[in-house]
């Protein structure tokens, strides 16, 4: 589109996204308007030189050239596809007073501009953003929720019990960040370290007391946790997923471990494990105090006489502190997992047993995650945000439980210019699983959509499922709910919350609850939630 008939909605997402870090900046500017000295922002980083650090004033700590404003200290990361060294200069245009980076200043420095070498740029940029905000971790109980599935429902949960305290929380994951003063888009499942600390002193400045949050494979393997102690630290589970990135699972677990084995603030002082994995099982006993929690016999924490149904779950925890009476709107035999984890970081917090109860109570729902679009259909329709192989499974096999008789209708696509390995995996899932998939598009970025397509038709093909192909996503959505009879479930997996869809030449505005809700009301169903549908 050109630019005299407007803009596309990639280019306003990122006008979006500079407004808020620009007022976010300028908050950040005013939680610290003294300022602090390089000096001092420097304590506690490993120097490379021995040079002296000055005691410049420095205004703002930032990675991002773009963002620099005077007085910046500009620490030069090296990222996925580029080494921030190459932006130095552009860093010193934008007004920075310092900069540090993992290697030594060029030759052709200029004198006036201060060069540190730091040992690793990453935890330099961590500790530099925690000193600059006056190390807000330390004035919040921090927990971190790590694992490949069942992150965002298990900080949802943690979020709500806390609050269910009275405390002020902040909770940061993929849906969105929140603190006392709102909610922010999340760019990031975990934000940047200098973000994070931003927030983290925004909950401080507001009298919180607790913060929850994902932590990503990816956070933990770029640090953008290092120097935060946590009073809990969650394992949930680890199946394939980010290979591209960590390229082989080796590293991938590693990544994972570290937030149990502590981000350079000492080891958690409560470890929560779910040892009915198998990498959890390798995780016992990391952290000061270890819970373990799963359905199988041995766990500290453990779930008493379940029932599976959708009007959601109600069983006795039975925990080291007691027994604790779950009722819960979340569904399915993943959500009892998800509710064991919460229970067990709420006890490392040190919450009671009766507001354990009342926060799992008050949580109704989390977006995208096996979230219903009822419209009085005689079928029920699910969006979620299963991308991976073991989510999609847990995904189908929990509709599977819920239901007696009629077909599971799963639509799934790959996201492309990620791990290719898992598309054949993920079809072969669903076609043993499902009765029928319709293989359509996720975020294709880069890649032919057919091209995705094909490498999941492989393990469709070695599944003998019944499949259908229709690239375009909303017609696949229309497609498989005009498939569905009565007593059906029809499974949109992949996207869950996610509110746009990425192509090689633009993003577009895409949400799977938006584009179901159509599709139903277009076929007449326009009942209010509630209405005559499913299971009536």
């Amino acid at each position: 589109m050109s630019k005299g008939l407007g803009i596309t909605a990639e280019e306003e997402r990122i006008a979006g996204r500079r407004r808020e870090d620009a007022e976010r900046q300028t908050v950040a500017e005013q939680r610290h308007s003294r300022g602090a000295s390089l000096k001092s922002l420097l304590e506690g980083v490993e120097l490379r030189s021995q040079t002296t650090v000055a005691e410049i004033p420095i205004r703002q700590v930032t990675h991002d050239s773009r963002k620099v404003q005077p007085g910046a200290l500009f620490v030069a990361i090296s990222g996925v596809a580029t080494n921030g060294t190459l932006f130095a200069r552009d860093a010193v245009s934008g007004g920075a007073s310092a900069v540090a980076g993992e290697t030594p200043a060029p030759a052709d420095w200029p004198v006036e501009i201060a060069w540190v070498q730091v040992a690793e740029a990453r935890k330099a940029l961590a500790i530099a953003a925690a000193n600059f905000f006056g190390r807000p971790a330390t004035a919040l109980k921090l927990t971190g929720v790590t694992g490949t599935n069942g992150k965002t429902t298990t900080s949802s949960l943690i979020d709500s019990i806390l609050r269910a305290s009275g405390a002020k929380t902040g909770l940061f994951g993929t849906i969105s960040y929140h603190t006392p003063s709102g909610e922010y888009p999340a760019p990031n499942t975990t934000p940047e370290s200098v973000d994070l600390q931003n927030f983290l002193a925004e909950i401080r400045d507001a009298g919180g007391t607790y913060a929850t949050m994902e932590a990503s494979s990816h956070a933990l393997a770029m640090d953008r946790l290092w120097g935060c102690h946590f009073a809990a630290a969650v394992f949930t589970n680890l199946t394939r997923d980010h290979i591209d990135f960590h390229k082989n699972f080796e590293n991938y677990f590693a990544a994972k471990r570290r937030l149990l084995e502590g981000t350079g603030a000492g080891e958690p002082d409560f470890s929560i494990i779910n040892t009915d994995d198998e990498w959890g099982k390798k995780l016992v006993g990391m952290g000061k105090t270890t819970l373990t929690y799963g359905l199988q016999n041995g766990s500290d924490l453990k779930a008493k006489k379940f029932q599976l149904s959708f009007s959601g779950l109600n069983f006795t925890a039975q925990t080291p502190q007691g027994p604790i009476q779950v009722e819960s709107a979340l569904v399915g035999r993943i959500n009892v997992y998800n509710i064991l984890a919460a229970i067990g970081a709420s006890i490392g917090l040190g919450i009671p047993n009766g507001t354990i109860e009342t926060g799992i109570r008050n949580l109704h729902a989390v977006a995208g995650r096996f979230q219903r679009i009822d419209q009085g259909q005689p079928f029920l329709v699910v969006v979620d945000y299963a991308h991976t192989d073991d989510a999609l499974q847990n995904l189908i096999r929990t509709a599977r439980e819920l239901i007696t008789k009629g077909r599971i209708i799963t639509l799934f696509g790959c996201g492309g210019s990620r791990d290719r390995t898992k598309r054949p995996i993920m079809g072969e899932t669903s076609g043993k699983l499902s009765d029928l998939t319709i293989l359509t598009s996720d975020n294709p970025r880069q890649e032919d959509p057919l091209k995705i397509i094909s490498d999941v038709v492989v393990g469709m093909q070695k599944s003998a499922g019944k499949y259908l192909i229709e690239p375009d996503r909303a017609k696949a959505i229309s497609l498989a709910i005009e498939e569905a009879r009565p007593g059906d479930i029809v499974l949109l997996a992949g996207k869950g919350h996610e509110d746009y869809q990425i192509f090689a030449d633009r993003t577009i505005h895409f949400d799977d609850r938006e584009v179901a809700r159509k599709a139903l009301s277009d076929r007449g169903y326009t009942e209010p939630p509630g209405g005559p549908g499913f299971g009536t």
